[in-house]
């Protein structure tokens, strides 16, 4: 495999997309038709949102961030509420919630050294 598509669908498609502008910090990277836009997150991973009701708010995605403290600055400065840190053994983990109840979570994983 070589890349990764993870999607979230969303049951108001034209409320949704600025909330994950917000997230994303720009605006989406490709059009794939009216109710499907997506976000280049890495060379092989991309996110899409998409509407389908029937499948709303039961999203579960995770991106590893550098700096999740810089990551919540930078989100909570386009307007979206700062989540709660977990830590997760050695890993550190905040999740957002979209409108809908997807959860979009970061992840800063400590890099092993030696």
């Amino acid at each position: 495999m070589e890349v990764l598509f993870a999607g979230v669908a969303t049951a108001d498609f034209e409320a949704a997309v600025p909330w994950y502008e917000a997230l994303m910090g720009r605006p989406y990277d490709l059009v794939a038709h009216d109710t499907e836009v997506m976000w280049r997150i890495s060379d092989g991973g991309w996110l899409y949102l998409v509407a389908d009701a029937a499948r709303a708010g039961q999203a579960l995605v995770a991106m590893t961030v550098p700096d999740l403290e810089a990551a919540l600055d930078e989100v909570v400065a386009r307007g979206l509420a700062r989540p709660d840190v977990e830590i997760i053994g050695a890993a550190h983990k905040a999740t957002f919630h979209d409108p809908e109840g997807n959860a979009i979570a970061f992840i800063e994983v400590p890099t092993q050294t030696g």
